[in-house]
């Protein structure tokens, strides 16, 4: 569907060069002199590349409908994850690179929306914050108190996290999967 890009919304998704972009940000700037721009930023869907662009208002551009579907994590091999639609039983694959970093952090049977394009996975919405259990963790030493001191752990995915060091093996810690750091310990 063609819209003006003056009616650009923060969430669409956009063709550009054969590829799916998402807009993360859009802004109406009316400059005094000359026509009316929309500026935004885009974050290619399989990549994960963003970019600036700015477009005249009256400008078309080609917008793509994605929808959207909450599945149940599988598991992953080398190449692909694999998700499982629990009302259908239908499963689809997603290539490991369109997940980027968040397929460190993903654990059998958690929920997620998955992004379809032509009934053909494309990516999935990172949640906010995932909850990972400490499976292996060194003792903090007694004295060490530079502030916003860090250890790494290892949670029970197999990854490695940087941490504060009153962490240790049992915790809980909830962590940023696009970014992979530590926001806070689950209350006990």
């Amino acid at each position: 569907m063609r819209i003006n890009a003056g009616n650009l919304k923060k969430s669409e998704f956009i063709l550009k060069d054969d590829s799916i972009w998402r807009v993360e940000k859009a802004e109406f700037y009316a400059p005094g002199k000359g026509s009316a721009l929309m500026r935004s930023r885009v974050k290619e869907i399989k990549s994960g590349k963003t970019m600036d662009l700015t477009f005249k208002s009256n400008q078309t551009i080609e917008t793509v409908d994605i929808n959207t579907i909450e599945m149940q994590y599988l598991y992953k091999d080398t190449q692909k994850l694999y998700f499982m639609n629990e009302r259908t039983y239908e499963q689809i694959e997603l290539p490991l690179e369109s997940a980027g970093n968040i397929a460190h952090y993903l654990k059998e049977g958690d929920k997620l929306f998955i992004l379809l394009y032509n009934g053909e996975a494309i990516s999935l919405r990172a949640p906010q914050s995932v909850r990972l259990k400490v499976i292996k963790a060194d003792e903090a030493i007694k004295g060490n108190t530079v502030s916003n001191a860090k250890k790494p752990v290892v949670v029970e995915n197999r990854v490695t996290v940087l941490v504060p060091l009153f962490i240790k093996v049992g915790d809980v810690v909830i962590i940023n999967p696009e970014t992979g750091e530590y926001i806070g310990r689950e209350g006990k």
